[in-house]
């Protein structure tokens, strides 16, 4: 009567079914009322373009490989394995779409076309966009279908910090960071701060008063 109905056939013809699907999802948790709004539309459907690109090559044929995926692209996919889980268990579709599309940003950026990443991603995906997903499994060379797949299981290992990144501030202003391992011992962390070629800059060959090293939080070098 309002005249303010969406015919769904319409946006399935121009984006598809799958970036319908996955829009709807992500317009906010299910039990709230949600306007509806077309423009944010583009984002799902070329988040799936790129979930499509990164399994095939600039001329468009399947292409994945069976090398071995770095630690990088292994903890995104994880990270991202053990979110969606998650959300899944508590029908919080809307933050699952969100987290796909940060993985996705993180996993071409690395070029991870490996199928240990490729399969268990189209594993954990293929829910939310099942036609797009069903097509990759089948060139994977699978003859069952995705939904009888199971479930990737979350690799903790692959979610534990090896190393932290820290700030080092000089007077109260962060200059620099520099990363180290977790357990690395207060003292190294000093004695490899102060002779950074970045730091010694901002030293002007001044010996510090007092160096704070706060494990896995900050340097601070008071001059």
């Amino acid at each position: 009567s309002k005249y303010n109905v969406v015919n769904p056939d319409l946006v399935v013809n121009r984006y598809g079914a799958d970036t319908m699907r996955m829009y709807e999802m992500f317009l906010g948790p299910l039990e709230q009322f949600k306007p509806w709004n077309t423009q944010g539309i583009d984002g799902v459907f070329k988040f799936l373009r790129k979930y499509w690109n990164l399994s095939h090559n600039e001329g468009g044929e399947f292409e994945v490989t069976s090398d071995e995926p770095s630690e990088a692209s292994y903890k995104t996919l994880h990270k991202t394995l053990k979110k969606i889980a998650t959300d899944i268990d508590s029908l919080s579709f809307n933050t699952s779409v969100s987290a796909f599309m940060i993985c996705l940003n993180e996993l071409t950026a690395h070029g991870a076309n490996q199928r240990k990443i490729i399969e268990p991603l189209t594993i954990a995906l293929s829910p939310f966009a099942p036609h797009i997903c069903e097509e990759i499994w089948e060139k994977l060379g699978y003859q069952d279908g995705i939904s009888y797949a199971e479930f990737p299981e979350v690799n903790e290992a692959f979610l534990t910090e090896n190393s932290f990144e820290y700030p080092v501030s000089i007077n109260g202003k962060m200059r620099i960071k520099i990363p180290f391992p977790v357990n690395a011992e207060k003292d190294h962390i000093e004695e490899q701060v102060l002779k950074n070629e970045v730091v010694q800059k901002w030293l002007d060959g001044k010996s510090p008063k007092k160096v704070i090293v706060v494990p896995n939080r900050i340097v601070n070098i008071v001059v």
